[in-house]
C-alpha cells in the first residue's frame, strides 16, 4: 500500500467481528473493513467479494489424525470444536456449524473464542479442533497441524465500505486491496 499510495496515511485496527466492523463503517470510524461473509450486512454497506477460501482443519499436533494428508470432516464428529462466537456475532460460527451438518454431525461441544489467533492457540492447548480459512495457516503456532478437508467447504473474504460515501483516498486504498488481495495466493 505504501508503495502504491505513498501520500495516503493508514490507521490499521486488529481483528474485530462483523457486527463491530459494520457499526464502525456506519459511524464513520472505519472507511474500509475486511470481513468474511456471503450475505448482505446492511443496506448502506457495499461488500465486494475479494476471494473464496477453502476451510481447513486445525488439530493439535499430537492428535491421531494429525499425520494424515487430508481428512473427511466427519472424522471430527466426536471432537469439541473451537469456534468464533454465535448469535450473528461472527459469520464463521454459522459457516462451521453448517459444514458440520453437511458432513452429518452436530459438534459434541463448542468452545467459543473471539479472535482467530486465540482460536488456534486454544487448539494447540488441546481444547478442541477447529475449521479456519486456508489463509490462517500463515499463523505459525507451535502445537497445531493444519489439514485439508476432503470436502470442499469455502468462505468468502470481502471488502466492505459505505455505499457511495467514501473519500477519494479510501477509494484509492480499496482499489489497491481489490487488485492485490483478490489474487489467490
Amino acid at each position: 500500500m505504501r508503495a502504491q499510495l505513498p501520500g495516503v496515511s493508514l490507521e490499521l485496527r486488529g481483528e474485530l467481528l462483523n457486527p463491530e466492523l459494520v457499526e464502525g463503517l456506519l459511524a464513520g470510524t472505519y472507511d474500509l473493513a475486511l470481513l468474511r461473509t456471503d450475505t448482505p450486512v446492511d443496506a448502506t454497506v457495499e461488500v465486494t467479494t475479494l476471494r473464496s477460501e477453502r476451510l481447513v482443519a486445525v488439530l493439535p499436533t499430537g492428535h491421531p489424525l494429525a499425520g494424515h494428508r487430508e481428512i473427511p470432516l466427519g472424522a471430527l464428529a466426536n471432537e469439541p470444536i473451537v469456534v468464533h462466537p454465535s448469535r450473528d456475532r461472527s459469520s464463521m460460527h454459522g459457516r462451521v456449524l453448517a459444514a458440520c451438518a453437511r458432513a452429518g454431525f452436530e459438534p459434541s461441544a463448542l468452545v467459543e473464542v473471539g479472535e482467530t489467533a486465540t482460536l488456534v492457540v486454544f487448539v494447540a492447548a488441546g481444547h478442541g479442533v477447529a475449521l479456519v480459512p486456508e489463509s490462517v495457516q500463515s499463523l505459525r503456532v507451535d502445537g497445531v497441524t493444519y489439514l485439508p478437508l476432503i470436502e470442499t467447504e469455502t468462505v468468502d473474504l470481502g471488502l466492505a465500505r459505505r455505499a457511495g460515501r467514501n473519500s477519494a483516498a479510501a477509494e484509492q486504498v480499496a482499489a489497491v486491496i481489490e487488485k492485490y488481495v483478490s489474487v489467490r495466493h
